[in-house]
């Protein structure tokens, strides 16, 4: 099972980077996206609780743990992903600095004298919330609780990292023309609710309404966190891949 297997339905306006074709066609330089088998697994179920066919759905999943990527799911097809070529692409992440104008490698290479290596392990090893954080953590427990202390360096981190999100589910929504429910998993999905909140804060414009006070010390359980009368449904899902892997080979047993 490959994790990039659910957005092999990405169509190429989404898939195709602006650069010459020849890399395409000659090297398959195109966005992949990650996460797939939780991506798959997560918009299945949302739909089971929305109560609709899989594939009458707009689905926006937003899984967010050290790695992070959110995906656009229409009828029950992956249309567009956060992360590319590699999961460096999309979301500030725990040392992963996410999008970023591609020449600010070449800035700092001539700054600080670094090879092609040394700027890509900035971006991958010391980037993200760790690197907006002073080096604190990337671990969203370490920062939520300097957060809650005061500490101005890990409350900007969690609020790039919430901002980050909340502009890409913006973005799936115009891609949809619209969406039916928007899920959080994976680590920081199921258990961070200062990062629901932020995120949901942003949101208004689509008709949620959210439940806060269910939202408060919520961690890994499947819970609706929208309020009945929310145009938009929020739902936190825990992800289970495994179990997602068993079905899709039973399926191909069975065939």
């Amino acid at each position: 099972v490959f994790d990039t297997a659910f957005h092999q339905t990405m169509p190429a306006k989404a898939y195709l980077y602006g650069l010459p074709i020849e890399y395409y066609k000659n090297y398959k330089v195109r966005r992949y996206g990650f996460h797939g088998t939780s991506h798959s697994f997560v918009s299945k179920r949302g739909a089971e609780l929305l109560g609709k066919a899989y594939d009458e759905t707009k689905t926006i999943v937003c899984h967010l743990g050290n790695g992070s990527s959110v995906t656009a799911v229409l009828n029950g097809k992956s249309v567009d992903t956060s992360m590319g070529l590699t999961p460096l692409e999309g979301l500030v992440m725990g040392t992963r600095c996410g999008d970023i104008d591609p020449a600010i490698m070449e800035f700092l290479a001539h700054k600080l004298d670094l090879d092609v290596d040394g700027v890509m392990k900035i971006l991958n090893k010391d980037s993200g919330v760790y690197g907006l954080s002073g080096g604190l953590s990337s671990d969203f427990r370490d920062l939520t609780d300097a957060s809650l202390a005061g500490d101005k360096k890990a409350q900007i981190a969690m609020e790039v990292f919430s901002y980050r999100v909340a502009k890409y589910i913006g973005a799936y929504v115009a891609v949809m023309n619209g969406v039916d429910d928007i899920v959080f998993t994976a680590g920081i999905g199921e258990n961070d609710d200062i990062v629901r909140e932020q995120v949901c804060s942003y949101l208004g414009y689509l008709g949620i309404e959210f439940n806060t006070e269910l939202n408060k010390g919520l961690r890994g359980k499947e819970t609706e966190l929208s309020m009945p009368g929310s145009k938009v449904k929020v739902f936190v899902i825990p992800t289970n891949e495994e179990l997602a892997i068993a079905r899709e080979t039973v399926e191909i047993v069975n065939k």
